[in-house]
Order: C-alpha cells, then sequence, then structure tokens
C-alpha cells in the first residue's frame, strides 16, 4: 500500500468520506486472493488512518469505545493490501490477507456464514476452531462485544 508511513496528521483524503453521526464508516473486509467476504467492521477516523499507515486492518469498537487491532487476541490479522472507497463515499472495502484463515470470531473464515435458505438462516460454513481455543474463555461463556467480535 502506498499510504504507509506516508502521512503525518490528519491527511485530506479523510474529509471525502461521509461518515456517519457518530464519527464512523462501515469498514467490509474481502480476501484479497479470493474476493470472499469476510467481515463487516466499523472505522472512525484514527482507524482508517491508521489502518493505512500500518498497513493492518485497525477497527472502532463501539461497545468499548475503543480502536482495536484485528487479531490483537487471536492472532488472525489482516494484511491490508488495498483500500476502497464506495461511489457515495460511506463504506469502506479493505482487500486483506488473513492471517490464521479464519476472521469471525465463532471459528469460521468469513463472518458471513448463514445462508438464507427456504426463509431461515442456515450455517453453511464450518468451525475451523473452537472459539474457546481461540480466546481462552471459559465454555459457555459468550462475548458479542464490538458488534461480535470476541478478540477485539
Amino acid at each position: 500500500m502506498q499510504e504507509i508511513n506516508a502521512t503525518v496528521g490528519r491527511p485530506g483524503w479523510l474529509d471525502e468520506i461521509q461518515w456517519n453521526a457518530d464519527g464512523l464508516v462501515p469498514a467490509i473486509a474481502q480476501d484479497a486472493a479470493s474476493g470472499d467476504l469476510l467481515m463487516m467492521a466499523w472505522m472512525n477516523a484514527e482507524a482508517l488512518q491508521l489502518t493505512a499507515q500500518e498497513g493492518q486492518a485497525v477497527y472502532w469498537s463501539r461497545s468499548r469505545g475503543k480502536l482495536w487491532r484485528k487479531g490483537e487476541t487471536s492472532g488472525h490479522q489482516q494484511i491490508v493490501r488495498e483500500l476502497r472507497l464506495d461511489c457515495d463515499a460511506d463504506a469502506i472495502v479493505l482487500k486483506v490477507e488473513q492471517k490464521g484463515g479464519m476472521a469471525c470470531h465463532t471459528g469460521r473464515r468469513s463472518c458471513f456464514y448463514r445462508k438464507l435458505e427456504n426463509g431461515r438462516w442456515q450455517s453453511v460454513d464450518p468451525v475451523l476452531k473452537d472459539p474457546d481455543e481461540i480466546y481462552g474463555q471459559a465454555p459457555g461463556k459468550s462475548d458479542k462485544t464490538s458488534g461480535g467480535t470476541r478478540d477485539e
């Protein structure tokens, strides 16, 4: 990525984004090689600027009110290969290299593992690793913070 370590302070390109009332923009992580959708999270200006500078996904946790680096607990970092802004300037796509093969806190490759079939949401992708093994939490403990991501 070109932007890595290229700016100091707030770059002008951040002003082109249509931030929501909370100062956030939806950010969709997509596998750079396969095109698979991996996850959706939120970014504020600082998270997006850090992502561009560091080349690693940084998101904003709405429930915790702080920045989180994807994979800081799980080891499932997202190395950013490209950032894209949609036509309305109100959504970001991060084309990433997903470390560890999993983006979802449920232990699946993608957070988009449910498919609408016959009027019901069906899980169609397998759990690759038990979340309790990833995060070291006691069995039965559910952590749905920051939109469902346990490690961030």
